[in-house]
């Protein structure tokens, strides 16, 4: 059995890479290089304020005009919505 040492959590150094959005992630996030983390939090951000989660389930993301282009399809689901954005970023 290994003994668990309780030390500070250090976030991963690839999180906090700023990744620079493509044109289509950045007509929703801008066009700032930005950490993984603030991508999805500014993507969350704007489904909420454009009130896209979908009204029966909502973990799904209803896309609008900006969005449909980045998930390829007019509803993606929260789980996907990672993996769609990765694509994106470089």
């Amino acid at each position: 059995m290994a003994t668990s040492q309780k030390t500070a959590r250090k976030p991963n150094a690839a999180f906090m890479k700023p990744l620079t959005p493509s044109a289509t992630l950045a007509a929703v996030i801008g066009s700032e290089p930005l950490p993984r983390t603030e991508v999805t939090k500014k993507i969350w951000e704007y489904i909420k304020k454009h009130d896209l989660q979908d009204a029966k389930n909502r973990r799904n993301i209803n896309a609008d005009d900006k969005l449909r282009p980045l998930f390829g399809k007019d509803q993606v689901s929260m789980f996907e919505l990672t993996k769609l954005v990765s694509a994106h970023l470089k």
